[in-house]
């Protein structure tokens, strides 16, 4: 059944949506993205991804094509229009559409579409059995914290852990873990302190990270925010990734070395039934 799409003010069916071949975003990956989760029929963390939507504009010297009040509405009304009750929202705005220069064109108008994905998202088999990791060169560009559509290597690396027969890659820089190839990289020491790295422009300011850190210190946990290494991770209780679609999934392996016993741990399990518990307290 096709899917109705919001693109530039309209809603059309996904075969009539288009945009213009010399869109930026098709020529330069000159766009950002948000991807919003649904549970129940409602938005989960939507404040949160609209306020890092307007910061990666803001990046970027972009304009914002609506408002935060008319993007919710926007959001619902996709929600409605495609009875979405389990999956996604992708949004995606780019600088608009310009004959092709380097240099940003001062009058084009910003494009905006959005898109819904139906899928299952907490009856995920992995969070059960855990996911299985390869860790790989972070060869990305430095402005990581700006959630661009420049997500080509991310995607390599996904192809890379794929015919590893692995499920996610982590990216490593300097020695050190950086993120997932579409998620936030965890681990948990043998004496039970989360361990994740700090922000800054080396890593996505993940909306589910932030939750969560904010959910585990009401919980008591302890938690570090700095750097760590395969090879701490490799010798770790547990490890698990945060992501607006996954949610909080564990790890049980990282370059075919098992982390812990190789089963999901109870930290992890326990963020997820407090995250999914929260979140749908919390969904407009």
């Amino acid at each position: 059944m096709s899917r109705t799409v919001y693109v530039n003010g309209a809603y059309v069916p996904e075969e009539e949506a288009t945009v213009s071949v010399f869109d930026r975003g098709f020529l330069f990956a000159d766009g950002v993205y948000e991807v919003t989760s649904v549970l129940d029929g409602k938005l989960i963390a939507f404040d949160g991804h609209a306020d890092r939507l307007a910061r990666s504009l803001s990046e970027l010297d972009m304009d914002a094509p609506v408002t935060k009040e008319e993007l919710l509405e926007i959001h619902r009304e996709l929600v409605k229009r495609n009875d979405l009750v389990e999956g996604m929202i992708y949004l995606q705005v780019t600088r608009g559409a310009a004959d092709r220069d380097f240099a940003y064109p001062t009058d084009a108008t910003p494009t905006l579409v959005l898109f819904t994905q139906s899928k299952g998202l907490v009856d995920n088999p992995l969070a059960d059995v855990g996911m299985k990791i390869i860790s790989i060169e972070d060869q990305r560009w430095v402005r990581r914290d700006i959630k661009t559509v420049q997500l080509l290597y991310p995607s390599m690396g996904k192809m890379m852990a794929k015919a590893a027969g692995a499920h996610d890659a982590w990216m490593v820089e300097d020695g050190f873990v950086t993120e997932g190839t579409s998620n936030n990289a965890y681990i948990v020491t043998k004496s039970g302190t989360i361990v994740t790295r700090q922000l800054s422009h080396e890593i996505l300011h993940g909306i589910t990270r932030a939750a969560v850190l904010k959910m585990a210190a009401e919980a008591q946990m302890t938690i570090e925010e700095r750097p760590f290494t395969i090879e701490e991770a490799q010798n770790a209780a547990e490890a698990f990734v945060t992501s607006a679609s996954t949610f909080v999934m564990p790890v049980v392996e990282i370059d075919g070395e098992d982390i812990g016993t190789g089963k999901v741990g109870p930290i992890a399990s326990r963020l997820r039934e407090i995250y999914l518990d929260e979140s749908r307290k919390e969904a407009i």
